[in-house]
């Protein structure tokens, strides 16, 4: 029998290297790892027309011409990137504490009454931000994974990204086979649903790319649309990030507009709805143990604003950066934690919120003291 040609060997060897890096992934705790060209990706123009339109609101990051160039083609990136290991890492539908489901049913006579329904009180946060920050998880976990291909394949080049990076993370997972781009713009898996982070590597060896995701399965499905309380997802699969809550409770800097706090409920720290609701996510499933399970003696929130809130109160920005270093919570900052609480506390119907955020009404930060002054108005009226 013949000796295979240079070629098959070439072949069988690169197609080692692309199974050896697979598990590597995994061995380093990625739940999902899939491999896309390094090309432009295909959603570019959509891309730019979407910062064209302003949707991305204060996130003038996003809109830089370096940035921009680097997001239309990661060999911008990292020159002489061919390839893209894309990773997820999945943190689950069953959130703990206060992460739980809030649909903000009308049950305002309750709260008129003074007593309104438990769940009113609770500080609503995104699953995904209760324990560690997830991008020092994702760091962690993608610097192993690059050691392990310089491992595998020396001198080999990689730089690694999380969403902060210049990176259009669902394009290239859709490309990588990860799953479909949602009507919510959500990266979607037919059996993972949508609770799930994203992350990648990019690297200079040429891996052949794994086929592409191609089905559309929402169908005629319009719920996430539909469910959004301040109208922030479009047709045709765009966000108009100005009006989303997570923007609105994160990114967001300034004063939330007054039209749309009515809308935010007790939501005060980023927002699930639309994954909530998806027929996708009625049964996905749960990591073993969390990857952003929270460090030993990380401060959780309390399960009631009025307590967290006076809890914030007191605490300067230095005070308030040390006790939330690593977390999610930082990046708001104490003013605007402090904004989103008082907020969520005008929407709640709470008398009992009345001395906190008389307090807050004469804090130290405009911020604060203009949305406290907003919910105590709420609270009369």
């Amino acid at each position: 029998m013949a000796d295979p040609s240079a070629a098959d060997r070439g072949m069988a060897d690169a197609g080692a290297l692309k199974e050896r890096i697979r598990a590597a992934a995994r061995a380093a705790g990625f739940d999902q790892v899939g491999f896309a060209p390094a090309a432009p990706p295909t959603n570019g123009e959509v891309y730019e027309a979407w910062l064209a339109e302003g949707y991305h609101g204060e996130m003038a990051y996003m809109a830089r011409e370096d940035a921009v160039r680097r997001r239309l083609d990661p060999r911008e990136a990292l020159p002489g990137c061919r390839t893209l290991v894309v990773v997820s890492l999945l943190y689950g539908s069953t959130p703990p504490g206060t992460a739980a489901p809030d649909p903000w049913p009308a049950d305002r006579e309750g709260a008129d009454r003074g007593d309104p329904a438990p769940h009113r009180r609770l500080p609503v946060v995104a699953r995904y931000a209760l324990g560690r920050d997830y991008h020092d998880v994702f760091e962690e976990r993608l610097d192993a994974l690059s050691a392990a291909i310089e491992d595998l394949a020396p001198g080999a080049r990689t730089k690694r990204y999380v969403d902060y990076g210049p990176v259009l993370e669902r394009d290239h997972a859709q490309r990588a086979g990860l799953g479909w781009i949602g009507k919510n713009t959500m990266l979607l898996h037919p059996d993972l649903g949508s609770y799930f982070m994203l992350g990648e590597l990019l690297t200079d060896l040429e891996i052949e790319p794994d086929p592409p995701f191609v089905h559309d399965r929402c169908g005629t499905c319009r719920r996430c649309i539909d469910a959004c309380p301040t109208d922030a997802i479009l047709d045709g699969r765009v966000l108009d990030a100005r009006l989303c809550i997570s923007y609105l409770t994160i990114e967001l800097r300034g004063s939330i507009p007054e039209a749309l706090r009515p809308a935010i409920g007790n939501r005060v720290f980023g927002c699930d709805i639309c994954q909530e609701v998806c027929p996708w996510n009625a049964e996905v499933p749960s990591p073993a143990r969390a990857p952003f399970e929270p460090r030993p003696g990380q401060p959780m929130p309390p399960e009631d604003m009025v307590a967290w809130a006076e809890e914030l109160a007191p605490l300067d920005a230095d005070a308030f950066r040390a006790r939330y270093r690593g977390t999610a919570f930082s990046r708001p900052g104490r003013d605007g934690l402090l904004r989103n609480l008082a907020v969520g506390l005008g929407n709640a119907g709470r008398p009992a919120a009345r001395p906190v955020l008389r307090r807050l009404a004469e804090d130290p930060s405009p911020l604060v003291r203009e949305h406290a002054r907003w919910a105590l108005g709420v609270l009369q009226g």
